[in-house]
């Protein structure tokens, strides 16, 4: 069993930018953690190719929760793929799936309520990001403890930046998938945007635990890969 993360590149308001979904290798098959914006499909697909693996042994794809950038392409990955087996956290799922309105949403309406004029433009564009996300049913619903991949991977109730974000905890390998319970900046975890947290104080207790799993490596999905 392994995992390689997966530099994504690409373009946002004229600047360079980067994401890092995982992928887990276990027997030959692949799970994906985290699908990037709309549209990210080939860009993933180049990537796990260029890693010498073929996507149709992608068997499923863990969400650790609803933000567009984490969710964004997991349609189309369904829709090209619809073996696919998609696992997430049971509080994320009824946004993920549209059961309910997705707290992110309800967030940036409020925010853009208070927003200065120079930034309104911006809001509207991300409460559309959000609206024209399409819904995907959830097979696998997950809770802090439960352990999946043949019981090698523990997920980790991390919530702040959103209520139902998950973790995952690799023992075997003392390694941890933060999602954005942590990013790598600087060579330091630190908690992802406080802006856009839900919770602060939740996303500060959530970054302790996964710190004190004291595991080698955390695969953050902004920022990359930081090594002990």
């Amino acid at each position: 069993m392994k995992i390689i993360e997966l530099p994504i590149e690409f373009e946002f308001n004229g600047q360079k930018n980067h994401i890092y979904p995982s992928l887990i290798i276990l027997n030959d098959e692949l799970t994906l953690v985290d699908t990037g914006y709309t549209n990210f499909l080939p860009l993933i697909e180049n990537e796990i190719l260029k890693n010498g693996y073929e996507v149709k042994n992608l068997k499923n794809i863990i969400i650790t929760h609803y933000d567009d950038d984490h969710i964004g392409s997991l349609y189309e990955f369904k829709e090209k793929y619809p073996w696919i087996n998609i696992i997430a956290s049971e509080n994320e799922s009824k946004y993920i799936s549209g059961e309910m309105k997705s707290e992110r949403l309800i967030q940036a309406e409020e925010m853009l309520k208070n927003m200065p004029n120079n930034e309104v433009e911006f809001g509207k564009w991300f409460i559309q990001q959000l609206k024209n996300l399409k819904y995907v049913s959830i097979d696998e619903k997950v809770h802090d403890g439960d352990r999946i991949l043949d019981d090698k991977c523990r997920i980790i109730a991390t919530p702040g930046h959103t209520s139902g974000h998950i973790s995952l905890y690799f023992p075997s390998l003392n390694s941890v998938i933060t999602g954005d319970a942590a990013v790598n900046e600087k060579q330091e975890l630190i908690i992802a945007n406080p802006n856009f947290c839900l919770d602060v104080d939740n996303a500060q207790q959530s970054l302790r635990k996964i710190k004190n799993l004291n595991a080698e490596t955390y695969y953050c999905y902004h920022g990359g890969k930081f090594s002990l």
